[in-house]
């Protein structure tokens, strides 16, 4: 009977051990992790064993050997990706292993506000974190300013391509819904139109005032005469607002300038939005052929038929 006792003891003391590598296996497989807080980590390419190195010097896990074997025995689960994440605080292996085969990278913003120019544009998409390479400076009103959301290692041309293609879906679509009598004869003079439009407000209200303005003086053949094409003309096309002009400025021999050339100038001055497009396609029902600021912090526009009216509208609102 002993040999029978021995037997069963060396049999629960195997099961006992057993149990316990299943637990200790357990807890280091989907135990909580070495992680003290959330950690945003880059992971290049490279082989698992590299992996296990970078996770552990940027503490998100205590035991590279383990990892590894972790990735090994659930390889048929999919591939461990490059890229950048976020691994919660106290992230199991499990849950690091499942972050990098299925989960989603960390989203960056680039953001291009109305009425940049394109070397505007290209100075802050060559600016961008974590994206890669340069970008030169896209032809002036052909990006959609609007927010776009990239991840790392994403090359900067390829988000420049998509702000292109979203300002020709936008130009597209806005263009087949115009109103009939506007006196734009392609979706390029609505474009070029709406570059003025964006640079003489920053109010979304005022802008199908202003550009009936506009409107109005092309069907009466009368010069455009708007600051902003001044503005890009004296400075070269680096910007389209923000400087004030001078007397002499508005003598310049620049096809840009609109005080002495007439009709639209050749080509866009700035990346208008939306509602600048919109403006252009749908003016509002005026007979107004002048404007003026008020200066006064609102950034609203009074409006007058006449040129009497107007000076006495700069006067009253300018002091000059």
């Amino acid at each position: 009977m002993r040999w029978r006792s021995r037997i069963f003891l060396i049999l629960l003391v195997l099961l006992m051990v057993a149990r316990a590598g299943k637990v200790a296996v357990y807890q280091s497989y989907d135990g909580p992790g070495a992680g003290q807080s959330n950690t945003t980590l880059v992971v290049p390419p490279g082989s698992v064993s590299q992996l296990a190195q970078t996770l552990a010097k940027a503490g998100v896990i205590e035991y590279p050997l383990i990892f590894r074997a972790a990735a090994w025995f659930t390889r048929g689960q999919g591939p461990l990706r490059a890229g950048e994440y976020l691994f919660p605080a106290h992230a199991s292996v499990h849950q690091i292993l499942n972050i990098l085969r299925h989960g989603a990278e960390v989203q960056h913003e680039a953001t291009i506000a109305e009425g940049l120019t394109g070397k505007q544009i290209a100075a802050i998409l060559n600016s961008l974190p974590v994206a890669t390479g340069k970008v030169t400076p896209p032809a002036d009103g052909s990006v959609l300013p609007q927010t776009y959301d990239y991840v790392w290692g994403t090359p900067r041309t390829a988000i420049l391509a998509r702000a292109q293609a979203a300002m020709k879906a936008e130009l597209t679509k806005l263009w087949a819904g115009r109103d009939p009598d506007v006196p734009l004869y392609s979706p390029r003079q609505a474009l070029i139109l709406a570059s003025i439009v964006q640079q003489e407000t920053p109010l979304t209200a005022d802008m199908p005032a202003i550009a009936a303005v506009y409107e109005n003086r092309l069907k009466a053949k009368m010069k455009l005469q708007a600051d902003p094409t001044v503005i890009f003309a004296a400075t070269d096309g680096k910007q389209s607002g923000g400087v004030v002009i001078t007397k002499a400025d508005l003598q310049l021999a620049s096809p840009y300038n609109t005080y002495v050339h007439y009709g639209l100038p050749p080509g866009p001055i700035c990346a208008p939005g939306a509602a600048a497009l919109k403006a252009v396609l749908h003016p509002a029902k005026s007979d107004a052929l002048y404007f003026v600021a008020t200066n006064d912090g609102t950034h609203k526009s009074v409006f007058s038929r006449g040129f009497k009216q107007q000076l006495q509208n700069i006067e009253r609102y300018q002091g000059r």
